[in-house]
């Protein structure tokens, strides 16, 4: 049970907690992003933090960083209306089974009514049964996502 978590808004204070948890999605089935650095990372974390548009929202047991998602009101479908993508959820895996996945994908779709979003979408890698399985159960419906890499930015 997840009783004891707290969800609160990541700062820049946060930062080396957060990067410390965010290789665990470049572990098998997932895979690390191209060209991804630490200070990739930071600079991420940063924009992150200081845009009205973006969290990173934070799952802590106690003071421990357990879980976080990060979160962005992108953009403004014409047929959907303004979306709210979650691009990073990760749950530490000492603590996975507990609830925290459930209490972070509340807590986006929570921060996403708050800034007028209609739907709330993620992409998951093909080998992530695991996630799939949550995602449905949490009563998520699956589209395909497809994607190009076009450089560092």
């Amino acid at each position: 049970m997840a009783s004891e978590i707290t969800i609160r808004p990541a700062t820049t204070a946060d930062q080396a907690a957060v990067l410390a948890l965010l290789p665990q999605l470049f572990e098998a089935p997932g895979a690390r992003p191209p060209r991804y650095t630490d200070e990739r990372g930071r600079a991420g974390i940063r924009r992150a933090v200081e845009r009205p548009d973006a969290d990173i929202l934070l799952a802590l047991d106690g003071d421990a960083l357990v879980g976080l998602a990060s979160v962005y009101a992108d953009i403004q479908s014409i047929r959907y209306g303004k979306r709210c993508w979650l691009q990073d959820l990760v749950v530490s895996k000492e603590v996975r089974g507990r609830g925290i996945g459930r209490l972070l994908l509340d807590a986006a779709t929570e921060w996403a009514r708050e800034r007028g979003c209609t739907h709330l979408q993620l992409s998951s890698g093909m080998g992530r049964v695991d996630a799939h399985r949550f995602y449905r159960r949490e009563g998520m419906t699956e589209e395909y996502v497809f994607e190009r890499w076009i450089g560092d930015e």
